[in-house]
């Protein structure tokens, strides 16, 4: 396993122009960022419309195809895979919609968003979508620790490195963050 300074170095190197980086960098990350995906794809709604393997080569043409971004860390990176991860599966949600001509879209119990036992409010994921939204503004490392939590299917231990924090507080801002969109998710 690569240490952090190895990592940054490498994405420095990204930073930087270097167009093999990019390469490392996808080879050095693609088995996790897939088995993050797959986990992800576990708790996707309606029909399975997306491969592990084709959510991972989405999420990092978002990331990369347009214009050479810039990470600062690990934990950047990872954040910026999460966002390009639940863009993706809310735009092929959109597409599934449009596709049925507003015939609504397959229900998403809350229990199964929010890791709610006895819950069982239907829901879509553009619903979701623009809850976590409205999160963002009142709360950017609440919405943060869902994407991860969710959209990356990390552990609160996991999602604790990722940005930094104490896993007690991560877990106490997942709680509230849960039951936020709980609210904002029934109204």
């Amino acid at each position: 396993m690569q240490t952090e300074s190895e990592t940054i170095a490498l994405l420095d190197r990204w930073n930087r122009g270097e167009r093999e980086a990019g390469d490392d960098l996808i080879r050095r990350f693609y088995a996790e960022l897939r088995r993050l995906a797959g986990a992800q794809l576990e708790r996707e709604w309606g029909a399975r419309s997306l491969q592990a393997t084709e959510l991972v080569h989405e999420a990092w043409f978002r990331l990369c195809g347009h214009a050479q971004p810039s990470f600062e860390n690990r934990r950047h990176f990872f954040g910026s895979a999460a966002r390009a991860m639940r863009e993706v599966v809310i735009d092929r949600a959109r597409r599934r919609q449009a596709e049925k001509r507003g015939q609504g879209q397959a229900a998403l119990s809350l229990e199964e968003i929010l890791d709610l036992p006895g819950e069982s409010v239907p829901l879509d994921v553009l619903a979701l979508d623009g809850a976590l939204a409205r999160l963002e503004t009142l709360d950017a490392e609440q919405a943060r620790i869902v994407e991860l939590r969710y959209f990356l299917g990390l552990s609160i231990e996991q999602t604790a490195e990722a940005l930094g924090l104490h896993p007690s507080a991560v877990n106490r801002r997942w709680e509230s963050a849960r039951a936020w969109l709980l609210r904002q998710l029934r109204a």
